[in-house]
């Protein structure tokens, strides 16, 4: 839930690294933290780029709806044809770039992390005792998603 959450939020969805864009519509290739690959595997933006669909649909259909609710009986088509073309044009834009995010937090969720996908924020083992507490979670955080089993058995989960 976590990942899902940072993904939303535009962070890196392993180690809640903020500032991954360059730009707006500019996703920096690795997270500068813990070094994931955005672009895991090829096509990986298309679910993103469904993602997007989705939402501004579904909030496309919302504002259309609304707007038929609140000009009951007197249905007048230029305010509901400009909110509808405004929600259409505005949300793709403003959602874009935690689609991207979201995407590969689900993702991540579907495909867990191959060895070498990301590192323990890219350190030696000397610079690794002083990082940051936020680092060493994501450290952390790295090590749970490549082997999921190990880090149930560490908190106590056992499947017995």
């Amino acid at each position: 839930m976590r990942m899902l959450g940072r993904g939303l939020l535009g962070r890196c969805p392993i180690c809640g690294q903020r500032r991954l864009f360059r730009l707006w519509f500019s996703l920096a290739e690795r997270c500068p933290r813990c070094h994931l690959r955005f672009e895991r595997i090829e096509g990986h933006w298309l679910g993103a780029l469904g993602l997007n669909t989705i939402v501004s649909f579904a909030i496309l259909f919302v504002v259309v709806v609304a707007g038929l609710v609140l000009s009951h009986p007197d249905y007048r088509m230029a305010p509901l044809i400009a909110a509808a073309v405004g929600t259409a044009v505005i949300v793709p834009l403003v959602f874009f770039p935690s689609s991207k995010t979201l995407w590969t937090a689900i993702d991540l969720c579907m495909r867990p992390l191959e060895p070498g996908e990301a590192t323990s924020a890219g350190t030696s083992s000397s610079q690794q005792e002083r990082r940051r507490p936020e680092d060493q979670q994501g450290a952390r955080r790295v090590a749970e998603l490549r082997n999921p089993m190990r880090s149930e058995r560490s908190r106590g989960f056992r499947g017995e």
